[in-house]
C-alpha cells in the first residue's frame, strides 16, 4: 500500500518512525545488557536470542513484537477509558456508587492500588460492564488453525486464518439479559457481589489470549479509581442528551467526541492533585 498515493500513507510513514525508533532501543540495550539482570522486555528477549537459536527470536520479530506491544497497550487501553469516563457522565448513579466505594475502601490517604481491588465489587463490575458494552474490538487479532478443523459441518484445512467475532459473544442475550444497556447485574449477584461470566472475553481465551490482558486491567482500575478519588466529573449536556453513538465502527471501535469537567474533589485532595 505504500506504492499507492492517498492519506494512508501517513500511518505508514508513522510506523517506520516507530520501527526506528524501537530499533534504536534494542541497539541501546545490546550495547548495556547484564544477562543476570534484565531491564526489560528487550533485555528479555536479547537474553533468549543469546540462549537458542530459532527463527522466533531475531531482532525483526523483536522490533515487530514491542511496536504491537506498543499499538495494544495504548489505543486499546484509552479508547476504553474514554468510554468509560462518557459512561459515567451518562449514568451519574453509577458514578456516585463507584467513589462512595472508593471513599470507603481506599480513602484520601493513599493512592489506588491493585490490592484494593478485591475489596471494590462494584468498581469491578463497572470496569467490566465498560470493557463489555465499548466493544473495542469486535473481531479477534487473525489465528491460524495448527491442523485440519471440522467445526460446525465446515472443514477449516491447516494454516487457515480464523478470527473470532469477540463482539456476537459479549453481546449475546443468552449471556448477556440485557446486552445493548450498561447493566451491572450483569457482573453483580443480588448480596452485591462480583461474579464472573465465562463469556466475558473482549482479550480473547486460550493460550492466545491477550498478552497485555492483566496489564490493562490493572491500567483501567487503577485510573478510573484515581480519577474518582480526586475529580468529579461532569458533562455540558445533560445524561439523557448524551450520545454514546460510536465515531467509528468497524474492525476497531472508536468512542465518539465529547467533552466533560473534571471539578476538583474539595476535601482530602493530595497535593499533586
Amino acid at each position: 500500500m505504500q506504492y499507492v498515493p492517498g492519506p494512508h500513507n501517513r500511518a505508514c510513514n508513522h510506523y517506520k518512525a516507530l520501527h526506528d525508533f524501537i530499533l534504536e532501543r534494542v541497539r541501546i540495550n545490546q550495547q548495556s545488557l547484564d544477562p543476570s539482570c534484565p531491564r526489560d522486555f528487550i533485555d528479555s528477549f536479547l537474553i533468549r536470542t543469546e540462549e537458542v537459536s530459532r527463527f522466533e527470536f531475531s531482532t525483526r520479530n523483536l522490533v515487530d513484537t514491542a511496536i504491537q506491544l506498543f499499538f495494544a497497550g495504548t489505543e486499546t487501553t484509552s479508547s476504553t477509558l474514554r468510554f468509560g469516563l462518557l459512561f459515567l457522565v451518562k449514568y451519574p448513579e453509577v458514578q456516585d456508587k463507584v467513589r462512595e466505594e472508593v471513599d470507603r475502601v481506599i480513602g484520601q490517604t493513599h493512592s489506588p492500588a491493585m490490592n484494593d481491588q478485591g475489596r471494590m465489587p462494584y468498581t469491578n463490575a463497572v470496569i467490566h460492564e465498560i470493557q463489555r458494552l465499548a466493544n473495542i474490538l469486535p473481531i479477534g487479532v487473525p489465528r491460524k488453525v495448527a491442523c485440519d478443523t471440522h467445526f460446525r459441518g465446515y472443514l477449516l484445512p491447516k494454516d487457515t486464518d480464523v478470527s473470532t467475532a469477540l463482539g456476537i459473544i459479549l453481546q449475546d442475550p443468552k449471556y448477556f439479559k440485557d446486552p445493548k444497556s450498561f447493566h451491572l447485574e450483569h457482573f453483580l449477584d443480588e448480596e452485591g457481589h462480583f461474579k464472573k461470566n465465562d463469556s466475558f472475553l473482549p482479550f480473547g481465551t486460550g493460550k492466545r489470549v491477550c498478552l497485555g490482558k492483566s496489564l490493562a486491567l490493572m491500567e483501567l482500575f487503577l485510573m478510573l479509581t484515581t480519577i474518582l478519588q480526586r475529580f468529579t466529573l461532569k458533562s455540558p449536556k445533560e445524561p439523557q442528551e448524551i450520545d454514546l453513538t460510536p465515531k467509528v465502527s468497524g474492525l476497531g471501535i472508536v468512542p465518539p467526541n465529547y467533552e466533560l469537567y473534571a471539578l476538583p474533589r474539595e476535601e482530602g485532595l493530595h497535593d499533586s492533585a
